[in-house]
């Protein structure tokens, strides 16, 4: 696959968000689109296939190393040149693309969560680092913004673990807690299937308020970024709690319907992004 193969791929997965949109300073947009034709392609290794757990992971680590080494000593890969190049320019710190993978490793395996705590360690190594690596790039990597960003990075994949259980239940996969099963007498089984709809709904309410409450403790954000990344993530943000409306708005039922935002949401967003 080509350097803009792979960008394109990435691009077209983000269907809620914007990655590096127009509202990016250009300077920064390249950088913001080869790092998540990274993690995408990552993402990718770790569910797409039929590859074995352990092909799965060799090929995750073989990603790290190649980046690792082409940031260090260079490298004739087009992709990983201009991914080395673009971290180097911003001097991102390589730590949270080693999170990223270490996450895709977990996701290699189809782990069983047994607490909701373990659920949000998951989360900050594999929603977190993205907000950290955005920061490093606009120069405003700190203490207090860097906990409000863990707070959105994390919305925002405990959103998506909501708006994809049909999909992710279809690879054995599931990011609700053995905890929550229990605690609304659910099953695995019960996720997979039609049954139990009263109390899956319950379940999927219980964590779609973590996940808001994650989207308002975070909001804080807005105001402490500098402008060329405050309209972006107000995008980003209300996107998140669109998808959240469209779950309440169809009483929890994630199994049946998978949310996702059309032109008409996108407008909300837009315009609920200008206001705010």
């Amino acid at each position: 696959m080509t350097e803009q193969e792979m960008i394109t791929l990435a691009l077209r997965h983000y269907e809620n968000f914007p990655v590096g949109s127009f509202f990016i300073p250009r300077s920064k947009r390249e950088a913001i689109h080869l790092i998540y034709a990274f993690a995408r392609t990552a993402d990718d290794l770790a569910d797409e296939g039929t590859m074995a757990p352990e092909e799965r992971i060799a090929k995750l680590d073989e990603m790290m190393l190649t980046l690792r080494s082409a940031v260090e000593q260079g490298t004739e890969n087009p992709f990983y040149s201009k991914l080395a190049a673009a971290i180097k320019r911003h001097e991102l710190a390589l730590h949270p693309f080693e999170a990223l993978i270490s996450a895709f490793k977990q996701d290699a395996t189809n782990p069983i969560y047994e607490t909701y705590d373990d659920i949000l360690a998951y989360c900050k190594k594999s929603a977190n680092p993205v907000g950290k690596i955005m920061l490093q790039l606009f120069k405003f990597a700190n203490v207090g913004s860097l906990r409000y960003s863990d707070f959105v990075c994390t919305a925002l994949q405990l959103t998506n673990f909501l708006q994809d259980i049909s999909v992710d239940t279809r690879r054995n996969r599931f990011y609700i807690s053995k905890a929550d099963l229990a605690l609304c007498k659910v099953s695995f089984d019960d996720l997979r299937t039609t049954e139990n709809t009263d109390n899956v709904r319950i379940l999927i309410k219980i964590n779609f308020k973590r996940a808001r409450r994650a989207f308002l403790d975070g909001k804080g954000l807005f105001y402490m970024v500098p402008k060329p990344l405050r309209f972006e993530l107000r995008l980003i943000w209300h996107g998140g709690m669109r998808i959240l409306e469209k779950i309440e708005m169809q009483e929890f039922d994630t199994r049946h319907h998978r949310p996702t935002l059309n032109a008409w949401d996108k407008l909300v967003v837009l315009v609920r992004s200008y206001f705010s």
